[in-house]
């Protein structure tokens, strides 16, 4: 490496990865392993006491695990980040470092429907209290505030509809309310959009979507920004205030802009237990080694078949930002530049039972419910993940019953259109 900067695709191949010091492997291995031997009582009794950094137990870090990490940060700006098992785990540990019981944070209404389902009904097992404000008016943010109001949570690209979320807007009432921005970085990816450069102070990722990319591999990530103060408020004691179990440690005092992150792992990972598996971070950081390519393909495939679909006779209409006529265009030219992405919504003219037939008859699209993989995946989310909404939670959610939702692959995009025709006539 020189001393330049290094670009995308160079940090998504090299970045926290050196060959292994004791075979030479040039591949990350996978360090399968449930536990470390210390060199030493001082040399165990400083790595849990904070004293040190070091392997103890993979529940709470291990070296497959910290590669993936420090790739992961250096692709989104970040100071440091943790692994977990899944996106949703990402959403717990986030939220237990910040949230006491009768604490609310914002979220925006447009959501994946399981983030939805989280934050409405398991949350208030913790005392954790949503309050739901509108992307499309960046001012219910701010009305939403209260004394109780701990974080804002976004998503960049939102799920289902691809919509694109005006990040700066939201971020500057977060720093106005001394809260902290979340953005859901997944449906972008750090290749098109980077929140960090504008105002988020965590980022979070499903890795099983475009990160991992192949649909092989369950993950989550949480991205510390290091750009927030923990320590002006008193909001947040987790971070602020001593902690017992570590001999008094304010974690922020200590540890400084990658507090959050050491927060996450020592407390939230540690004793919540979400732990990602040594084999699935070795299967992601695989992915990501191809980041830049395939998220390029994606929009550009997703593009192609958004402007087919416009056309035809059977859709109602389409939701996709990279289409010049599209109300999120202008949002997605300034923050998503490169492409707005591979997932987004359309109605058919059918409704409900249009939706049904056309999931129904694809053959080169997977009827299932995920996105971000190399194939083209198609669902119906009104029957499928936000069917546990109410019919006017399924539209605030971008989800109406005539919504179509597809994540477009990379096969070629001739073929892609074709399985779209004929499942709509048939």
């Amino acid at each position: 490496m020189t001393d330049r900067l290094p670009g995308f695709s160079t940090l998504s191949i090299h970045a926290g990865a050196q060959p292994d010091p004791t075979t030479g492997a040039r591949s990350t291995p996978i360090y399968q392993t449930t536990s470390f031997v210390f060199n030493d009582a001082d040399h165990a009794a400083s790595l849990f006491g904070l004293q040190a950094f070091g392997n103890i137990y993979t529940r709470l870090g291990n070296p497959t695990n910290a590669v993936l990490e420090e790739r992961v940060a250096a692709l989104e700006g970040g100071t440091a980040a943790l692994t977990v098992a899944s996106g949703h785990a990402a959403q717990v540990v986030t939220f237990h470092a910040l949230l006491q019981p009768g604490d609310e944070f914002i979220a925006a209404r447009r959501l994946y429907g399981g983030s939805i389902n989280q934050f409405n009904h398991s949350f208030k097992a913790f005392g954790w209290n949503v309050v739901w404000a509108d992307t499309d008016d960046v001012a219910s943010f701010e009305r939403a505030l209260s004394p109780k109001t701990k974080a804002i949570f976004i998503e960049s690209i939102a799920n289902p509809g691809g919509t694109i979320t005006d990040i700066e807007a939201i971020a500057a009432i977060a720093r106005k309310a001394g809260v902290p921005l979340i953005v859901d970085n997944t449906l972008a990816s750090p290749y098109l959009v980077k929140p960090i450069d504008h105002g988020a102070d965590i980022v979070l990722h499903s890795l099983t979507k475009f990160l991992g990319g192949h649909g092989n591999s369950i993950g989550g990530i949480i991205v510390d920004a290091g750009t927030f103060d923990w320590s002006k408020s008193g909001k947040y004691p987790v971070l602020s205030e001593p902690r017992p179990e570590y001999h008094g440690i304010k974690l922020h005092e200590t540890f400084g802009n990658f507090a959050f992150a050491i927060a996450a792992r020592v407390i939230g990972l540690r004793d919540l237990g979400p732990a990602l598996s040594p084999f699935n971070a070795f299967m992601i950081l695989t992915g990501i080694e191809t980041l830049a390519l395939r998220v390029q393909r994606h929009s550009d495939n997703a593009k192609a078949v958004a402007e087919w679909l416009s056309a035809n006779p059977a859709v109602a209409w389409v939701s996709y930002a990279g289409l010049p006529g599209d109300r999120y265009h202008n949002l997605a030219r300034k923050y998503a530049p490169k492409g707005a992405g591979a997932v987004f919504t359309f109605g058919l003219k059918g409704g409900y039972d249009a939706g049904v037939s056309l999931v129904s008859n694809v053959k080169l699209f997977s009827h299932l419910a995920n996105v971000g993989d190399t194939r083209s995946l198609i669902i119906h989310p009104a029957s499928t993940t936000h069917s546990q909404l109410s019919d006017e939670q399924k539209a605030l959610a971008g989800a109406g019953v005539d919504v179509v939702r597809l994540s477009v692959g990379l096969e070629d995009k001739e073929d892609i259109i074709a399985d779209l025709d004929q499942a709509l006539k048939a």
